[in-house]
């Protein structure tokens, strides 16, 4: 592998749990990088208290251009995106505002107790904009936990789903540390990602990596690669999407 792809953290301050600093920022991505990680992506929390206003998404952009210049010595290619908590509020919006980078795809957890109704009406509402939804952290939903044939359900749509490397390190607890391995281990998973927050949770991926490499053999590599983003819709199904 030529390094990690993490598709899923909070290094850029946001006003959110993640990240309080760019300073702070700046010291998780220099480590995630040391550890492996070739292109990480930040995706500030979209929560019902803290949606995405203009002047949030000012000050955020701006933090991502004084960190990237920043980071391109370590070899860290650092890109923007956001993680979308389900709400009714989102199913107004275009979805495009909230893309993961240049990918055309969204990020959106699932909720940790109740119902996934509303998220799968997420994720239709980002398909209908001609992008792929990408599951954040369903082992850590109580009803996947419950049944792992709900993510079943989401990935023969075409979504991709993703694992936390700390649920894989047991850090979320043991149920979660479980369902995480049994949706690897089935072929369910797709990407693991760090979710990484903070120094006491950062962005690494390179101890679940040994882990997975160890249980899951050579394929281990294709969920840290970012080899799944291939399968993203066609940049021509996007652009008439954006047309219509």
């Amino acid at each position: 592998m030529l390094g990690f792809v993490d598709v899923h953290s909070h290094v850029i301050p946001s006003g959110d749990d993640g990240a309080r600093s760019v300073e702070a920022g700046l010291a998780l991505c220099v480590e995630a990088g040391r550890r492996g990680t070739r292109i990480l992506y930040a995706t500030p929390h979209v929560w019902p208290s803290l949606p995405l206003t203009a002047e949030r998404e000012r000050l955020v952009r701006r933090a991502h251009r004084q960190m990237t210049p920043l980071l391109a010595p370590h070899g860290v290619d650092l890109r923007l995106g956001w993680e979308l908590t389900p709400t009714e509020r989102l199913l107004e919006e275009d979805p495009r505002r909230y893309r993961l980078g240049g990918l055309p795809a969204v990020l959106m957890e699932v909720p940790f107790h109740g119902s996934l109704a509303l998220a799968e009406r997420l994720g239709e509402h980002v398909e209908g904009s001609g992008l792929t939804p990408i599951v954040a952290h369903p082992e850590r939903a109580e009803r996947v936990r419950d049944d792992l044939g709900a993510v079943l359900t989401l990935r023969e749509r075409g979504w991709l789903i993703q694992v936390n490397a700390t649920s894989l390190l047991g850090s979320h607890g043991p149920e979660q540390e479980e369902a995480g391995w049994r949706l690897l281990e089935d072929g369910l998973g797709d990407l693991v990602a760090s979710d990484g927050h903070r120094t006491a949770r950062p962005p690494l991926l390179d101890d679940a990596y040994r882990l997975a490499r160890n249980r899951l053999g050579e394929s281990a590599d294709a969920l840290f690669d970012g080899s799944a983003l291939d399968r993203l819709a066609r940049p021509d199904r996007l652009d008439l999407a954006q047309r219509g």
